[in-house]
């Protein structure tokens, strides 16, 4: 279990934003897959960054005043449940467990929370992302609300509380860089393994098994997301999921895929040919992303605008397809048209962390925010070639996406998935050779 003393400076970081009054966050329900089967269960993201509980049926009650208050709700201890279920806390081992004020069984949120807002200044929730939230959260304001007549007043505000934790989550403590460096090291060896693992006629799906496999055995919970394994045209689907193609000789492999470990999720994009040789073109579009790629990452430093890493990809690319004929005309009217958006359609990064599309504004009062040391992101340029009239065959059915995360610090940016082979002659070195 992390530090519980992390969690604490959250919570006291977060109560002293609040200045006064109340916030409720509850965590993810356990989701049912299939009639009585449940999915594995994950977390709600916020709720995880601000007491590092891992149970389902909890909710975290944060009061803020001159005598700050952190409250868990959990599900009481059930030793039947527990053979069936596995270990729960409880209300006691988790008070001292994860360090809050005070812990009471989750029954009780109906009878306790309309006293606890009673009189608070400010609710704080994360308001329209779940209705039955809602509801339950509307039922105890209009309890309290109808105590008026005996002195007892509402909120007055609502706030989404999530305007204030996505600006907290978007700069990353040590802990959390620690974690996001271990997982960016075992997804690492995942895509180095699925490399080995590739030679013509496999399928898509055993080198997802792969993936899969590494991931798991160096104890990393999840992937961050279902991996993208994409041969030959499928590398052109950008959110690809099908994973179920044999592997061509003469194609290229793009797979998109990180794990998550406690947590926080890693985010790896790498295209190789299923031959270990890249042929000619596939070379000439490869080089082309590797080479925008490296202009973002150099364009990724505190104080320049989100958008730039960006736009130094684009213009990369941009001058990259004139010269092989996919796009007509001077750079500056490929920019302008965004004719490159044929075969370069989204953006180059997103923020990372607790979730892989991570919490954290892009722009402040309309422009882009400028980049700041212990914010981090991918950096993923692709390029996308289908069939198309004016579309020189030679590059068709042509997909490459590059994607590194990136943590900006001080004098420039780190890569910390940087251990990921993605050279010619490193990819070309490792391609079946398991």
């Amino acid at each position: 279990m992390s530090d519980i003393r992390i969690y604490a400076r959250r919570r006291t970081a977060l109560l002293a934003q609040m200045q006064h009054g109340i916030a409720i966050v509850p965590t993810a329900p356990q989701r049912v897959r299939n009639r009585d089967s449940e999915y594995l269960y994950r977390f709600d993201s916020y709720f995880y960054y601000l007491c590092g509980f891992p149970e389902p049926e909890a909710v975290l009650v944060l009061i803020a005043g001159a005598e700050p208050q952190s409250l868990l709700f959990c599900r009481e201890k059930n030793l039947e449940r527990e053979t069936w279920d596995g270990f729960r806390y409880g209300p006691d081992a988790a008070r001292e467990a994860f360090g809050v004020d005070a812990a009471y069984p989750v029954a009780a949120l109906d009878e306790k929370l309309p006293l606890l807002m009673a009189n608070q200044p400010a609710l704080f929730y994360a308001a329209g992302m779940d209705a039955d939230w809602d509801a339950r959260i509307m039922h105890w304001l209009n309890q309290v609300r109808a105590q008026s007549r005996t002195g007892v007043s509402a909120p007055q505000r609502i706030h989404d509380v999530r305007a204030l934790l996505d600006e907290m989550r978007l700069f990353k403590d040590a802990q959390e860089l620690a974690l996001m460096r271990r997982a960016a090291g075992i997804s690492a060896s995942a895509h180095e393994r699925a490399m080995r693992a590739t030679r013509p006629g496999k399928m898509e799906y055993e080198i997802e098994a792969e993936l899969l496999y590494e991931f798991r055995r160096h104890g990393a919970q999840f992937p961050a997301y279902w991996p993208i394994v994409a041969g030959g045209a499928n590398a052109c689907v950008l959110h690809y999921s099908d994973n179920s193609a044999p592997l061509d000789d003469g194609a290229l492999l793009l797979i998109d895929a990180g794990c998550e470990l406690d947590g926080y999720a890693c985010d790896i994009t790498r295209t190789f040919p299923v031959n270990g040789k890249f042929g000619g073109p596939q070379k000439d579009i490869y080089e082309l992303v590797l080479a925008a790629q490296a202009a973002a990452i150099a364009a990724t430093r505190a104080g320049v605008a989100w958008d730039a890493p960006h736009e130094a990809a684009v213009r990369v690319l941009a001058q990259g397809m004139i010269d092989f004929g996919l796009c007509q005309g001077s750079l500056d009217q490929v920019l302008e048209t965004g004719d490159y958006k044929r075969f370069y359609m989204h953006r180059t990064g997103h923020w990372l962390g607790l979730d892989v599309h991570d919490a954290g504004e892009y722009k402040i009062e309309g422009k882009w925010r400028p980049l700041a040391p212990g914010m981090t992101l991918t950096v993923e340029p692709g390029c996308y070639i289908r069939p198309g009239d004016g579309v020189p065959n030679t590059y068709w059915n042509i997909g490459v996406r590059i994607e590194d995360d990136v943590l900006v610090t001080e004098d420039g940016c780190e890569v910390i998935t940087a251990q990921t082979p993605k050279s010619v002659a490193d990819i070309q070195s490792l391609v079946g050779k398991d």
